[in-house]
């Protein structure tokens, strides 16, 4: 069965408390938070007081996404507000198997997410030391925006290089994703949907979820 994290991003931070008891009530399998530094992506979204205040509420684990540059500086930070996964982008990182390296000698889950552009191919030599990789399905830096259909072509490669290598890793998609592309996804290969705008801005986002999470 396909796993859903919802993005807070796309949350009320008004009440962003009520949110996050909503999460824990639905189905959600995690709670992705999207960290931006404005020079990465042309964007800021929260920092560490923030996610804070989410772990301290939080029942389901926290997925980091640091969308930062050099975020090797920051591993401690995540480590210390509770996070289960961290993901860097490989375009971010200079030495990204060092970086990998210090996410699990810090206690995390590491994740590797590669931007639109990117071929998964970049990941062949380190495939097998990675836990999550995270297909961007749109360009980091907003939400709300349409789905990139060659993301389908390159989570089935992915799941090829995945099988070949006899890595464990999971396939996380973030960006664009609904009931239609969600299909589309489960079906190339993904295990986990990042859902931001979709979720949030549903009349009903608890049923929203379990729809995903029914594909």
């Amino acid at each position: 069965m396909i796993k859903i994290a919802p993005s807070i991003l796309s949350a009320d931070f008004a009440n962003l408390g009520n949110d996050i008891a909503m999460l824990n009530r639905s189905e959600a399998d995690f709670i992705h938070l999207d960290i931006m530094d404005g020079l990465f992506v042309p964007n800021i979204s929260f920092g560490f007081p923030v996610i804070k205040s989410v772990s301290k509420l939080a029942e389901k684990p926290m997925d980091a996404h640091l969308m930062i540059m050099d975020p090797s500086r920051y591993i401690n930070q995540v480590r210390d507000c509770g996070a289960a996964y961290m993901t860097v982008h490989q375009e971010a990182c200079t030495h990204l198997h060092r970086t990998v390296q210090q996410i699990h000698s810090a206690g995390m889950k590491a994740g590797v997410a590669l931007n639109p552009a990117t071929p998964v191919l970049l990941l062949e030599d380190i495939i097998s030391d990675l836990d999550l990789i995270l297909i961007m399905s749109v360009n980091p830096g907003f939400g709300g925006q349409s789905f990139i259909p060659n993301t389908l072509k390159k989570i089935r490669q992915l799941r090829e290089m995945l099988d070949k290598a006899g890595s464990k890793a999971v396939i996380q998609v973030d960006g664009g994703v609904n009931l239609e592309t969600g299909r589309q996804l489960s079906e190339a290969g993904a295990d986990i949907l990042v859902a931001g705008n979709f979720v949030f801005s549903s009349p009903n986002p608890e049923q929203t979820i379990a729809a995903l999470r029914g594909l």
